[in-house]
């Protein structure tokens, strides 16, 4: 596997040629009158040609504005990507936004998921913040991989997530 920083030139639909987002969800956390449950929410999770095409266009925003966009290649396919965006927030938790963290179906539960979020964190830390926000599918499988990788509950809610993405939940890590 071969990491590396990704720039808005090689950002197009061709990159995730060999992709595979697809995700079968059956359990879910959902808050339930201020607790955390596991419930039955069965989906699958795909990407249609209109969100690749939202998606590449919030990853070269994310390089013209100055954040970070890092991937995982294998014999130059992409098969993990990570994005954090340049701008703090959150008062005291100096935050700075996981926006995206993505394992290709074929690939999932070998580490790549890991080397990405540490360096997002790696990156986050050198510009200047305490803390990753992610605000994250709620899928069993995503939360435990989020806490495994040290997340917890994010002290401060960012509503614009919360809005965006009501049944995501709110994470945060101290990097």
């Amino acid at each position: 596997m071969e990491y590396r920083k990704l720039y808005k030139k090689e950002i197009d639909r061709k990159l995730f040629s060999k992709f595979i987002r697809h995700q079968t969800v059956t359990k879910c956390w959902r808050r339930e009158e201020g607790e955390w449950r596991i419930k039955d929410a069965p989906f699958i999770d795909d990407w249609t040609e209109q969100d690749y095409a939202t998606l590449i266009d919030c990853l070269k925003h994310t390089l013209e504005s100055g954040g970070f966009v890092y991937g995982a290649f294998l014999r130059g396919d992409l098969k993990g990507f990570v994005s954090v965006e340049p701008v703090l927030f959150g008062g005291k938790q100096k935050y700075l936004d996981l926006s995206c963290i993505h394992v290709s179906e074929d690939m999932r539960g070998q580490g790549i998921g890991k080397v990405l979020f540490e360096a997002a964190k790696k990156w986050a830390k050198e510009a200047g913040a305490c803390k990753l926000y992610i605000s994250a599918h709620s899928a069993v499988e995503s939360q435990a991989f989020y806490k495994a990788m040290g997340c917890r509950e994010a002290q401060e809610y960012c509503q614009k997530h919360v809005e965006a993405e009501p049944y995501d939940c709110q994470l945060e890590c101290s990097i």
